[in-house]
């Protein structure tokens, strides 16, 4: 308790300007336009820094890495660039308003929490990243190592800068080893890769973000990364959400819709606990099951439209799987609608443990509400209960985390 109270005592508020802006009257705080940066690294554990709106624009460093977060050998040397650093300490970053308090990181590495435990990032938006020339660099708008990070009501947006010679692009909010990520409120749109992923030793709560128009998948858990996944909208990605390698992650009342690939994925060894979604009008496949080493269970969504787009990643099923029911039971499910058939791999689940085919009679396919007389309604896992008491509904309003 002492401690708390000196770290209190002792803790500073920094409000920045824009450099060159006119710094405004304060009768009671310090007010500045030197760089964030430079308050960054002046700045001690506990401080809380106020950015003004405007622009804050970082100045590219050099940042090389002995630990690569997604090679098969990971004492691999990595070359990266870095934006804006916060090392070695926790701080407050909030911004004056999102949409006009803009964060431009002119690197690869935008804003790096590296040991840093109990951050906290809210309120601006982070923009402007500069692709590495290393396909190895896990490069992302923010970026976690070894750090206890909140990221809450972000606006990461237009990180789009390529390089012919590398495929990846910039990510949103990556989780590197011995990263714990809380992902909230977030606004993730029109960037060049993954929304949020989780490498070695990663672990989130991702909840209640917008994640759309990207390249690679909206969210992406791999190596041996957990998460908790809830009340997300993910769409306009080459993929929706995906376990991989020995992840651990429980997918719970996300709309996953208008994805080109597929819209929910688990493959390696992987295990994924898919309850209470929406999977809409995916490209190819609605829900896969890659490879049989996988498991999990899929029980009271419902995965409908999926396979408008000619065969590229999976067949244009509402269910594929190669593996077997023993292995990821399917259950409580309303699987109707798919271009090229509902289940793919198994036999058709259509009567059998609850699953239904039926018209999911939504009211409209934006926010999925269903119609008063929707088959869906009541029609969930009678051991899972509504927030009214009641038997679950199939979908994203049902269930203890529902919308």
């Amino acid at each position: 308790m002492e401690l708390v109270l000196i770290l209190i005592l002792f803790a500073k508020t920094w409000i920045v300007v824009p450099e060159g802006s006119i710094i405004p009257n304060s009768l009671s705080l310090k007010t500045t336009n030197e760089s964030l940066q430079t308050i960054i690294q002046n700045a001690t554990t506990g401080d809380t820094i106020l950015l003004k709106k405007g622009t804050h624009s970082a100045t590219q460093k050099p940042y090389k890495e002995s630990i690569c977060g997604n090679c098969e050998n990971p004492l691999t040397e990595v070359e990266a660039t870095v934006g804006f650093h916060i090392k070695e300490k926790s701080l407050i970053i909030i911004g004056e308003n999102k949409d006009s308090t803009l964060l431009v990181t002119n690197a690869g590495y935008g804003v790096l929490f590296e040991e840093s435990y109990g951050s906290l990032i809210t309120n601006l938006t982070v923009t402007g990243g500069i692709r590495d020339p290393d396909g190895n660099a896990t490069d992302a708008a923010i970026v976690g190592k070894n750090c206890r990070l909140t990221v809450k009501n972000v606006r990461i947006t237009d990180n789009t800068h390529r390089i012919d010679t590398v495929a990846v692009g910039i990510g949103g909010i990556f989780g590197r080893e011995g990263a714990e990520l809380f992902v909230l409120n977030n606004e993730i749109k029109n960037n060049g890769w993954d929304g949020v992923t989780l490498y070695r030793g990663g672990t989130a709560v991702i909840a209640d973000n917008v994640i759309e128009k990207g390249r690679g998948a909206g969210i992406g858990i791999t190596w041996d990364g957990s998460a908790l996944i809830y009340r997300n909208r993910i769409s306009g990605y080459w993929k929706g959400i995906g376990s991989f390698g020995q992840s651990r992650v429980v997918v719970r009342n996300n709309a996953v819709f208008d994805n080109l690939g597929w819209g929910i994925i688990a493959t390696g060894n992987s295990y994924m606990e898919v309850l209470n979604n929406i999977i809409y009008h995916n490209g190819n496949c609605g829900f896969a099951v890659w490879r049989e080493t996988a498991s999990g269970i899929l029980k009271n969504n419902i995965i409908v439209k999926n396979g408008w787009k000619e065969e590229w990643v999976c067949p244009c099923v509402g269910v594929w799987m190669n593996t077997t029911l023993e292995n990821f039971p399917t259950e409580f499910n309303n699987v109707w609608g798919n271009k090229a058939g509902n289940y793919e791999g198994v036999p058709d689940q259509t009567g059998k443990k609850g699953n239904i085919s039926l018209v999911p009679r939504f009211r409209d396919d934006t926010s999925f509400r269903m119609s008063f007389d929707s088959p869906c309604i009541n029609s969930g896992d009678s051991l899972i209960i509504d927030r009214d008491g009641t038997r679950s509904d199939m979908g994203i309003y049902g269930g203890p985390l529902a919308y």
